[in-house]
């Protein structure tokens, strides 16, 4: 893979396949928040926004250019049991993804919505709870070898949410399941539609994070040091395409992907030390190369 040039925001070590690496020293922004865990832009709103998970306020933040706090946004009628992801849809409401399952026992994993037009308020009351269970989990917890049904990756793409699981087995081997969620209030039976190997370590290769591109034709996946890109997929076989897989050779706690647009992705991580707590940016065609 051949060494890449990042824009500005990004601060990263890339790893090409030939086991060397070079150091891209460039500017980041640092966050004010300690736990970003999800990122997503919206066309309603000028502020990138991003949210924290369990433990944290039941509160998504707007984000300016810089990665400052600018606005916030309380869902009053949302509790942050583990709130791992967001995404938008056309419209440019915001829905949070309240599904993080670190036990694999929960039941009541679900998804907020918020209105486009409340998010330049400071309160808001999601006026849909949209609830869903795994039907192939049978108990809770299922066996130390079948922890299947964490998830802190999702997106909204034409009526449906499409979630990406959290393998958290011991053994673990990779394996990520997808499933869709219908965009509608109510308890949902989540549909499986397939499953994707990451790589053999926990540690480098638990999807944290998903989103698809602004036109539909590409899907990107996160890790902890690595981006997958899915693309020439038909319809909504997101899987059934190409999947490339791209190395970020710095180990952070990152937690939050999403597309700023067509070609441009956006990155958090959560703050651990002396590492993490940034905004990255990174444009398609600086990942993009033959292995």
């Amino acid at each position: 893979m051949k060494l890449l040039t990042l824009s500005p925001l990004l601060s990263v070590l890339l790893l090409s396949c030939s086991g060397k690496s070079q150091e891209l020293p460039t500017n980041t922004k640092k966050l004010s928040l300690k736990e970003a865990s999800a990122v997503a832009v919206s066309k309603a709103s000028p502020y990138i926004w991003v949210a924290e998970d369990s433990g944290n306020k039941n509160r998504i933040y707007g984000l300016d250019a810089d990665g400052k706090i600018a606005h916030t946004v309380t869902v009053t009628n949302a509790a942050n049991v583990d709130w791992e992801d967001l995404a938008t849809d056309e419209e440019g409401n915001v829905y949070v993804g309240d599904f993080g399952n670190n036990d694999n026992l929960r039941k009541d994993l679900c998804i907020y919505k918020v209105n486009a037009g409340d998010l330049q308020h400071e309160t808001a009351v999601s006026p849909a709870k949209i609830s869903f269970y795994y039907p192939e989990q049978q108990q809770f917890p299922p066996k130390k070898s079948e922890l299947f049904y964490d998830a802190e990756s999702f997106f909204f793409y034409k009526g449906n949410f499409y979630i990406f699981t959290k393998n958290r087995s011991k053994g673990f081997d990779g394996t990520v399941m997808l499933y869709r969620v219908p965009n509608q209030s109510g308890n949902h039976k989540a549909q499986l539609l397939g499953t994707f190997k990451a790589c053999d370590s926990y540690h480098k290769c638990a999807i944290t994070s998903a989103d698809i591109s602004p036109d539909g034709k590409k899907v990107v996946l996160l890790s902890a040091s690595k981006v997958w890109l899915l693309s020439g997929f038909s319809g909504t076989d997101f899987l059934g395409g190409t999947t490339e897989m791209f190395e970020l050779n710095d180990v952070t706690q990152k937690e939050g992907v999403c597309f700023k647009d067509n070609e441009t992705l956006l990155i958090v991580d959560e703050k651990s030390k002396k590492t993490g707590g940034n905004l990255y940016e990174i444009k398609l065609a600086d990942l993009k190369s033959k292995s």
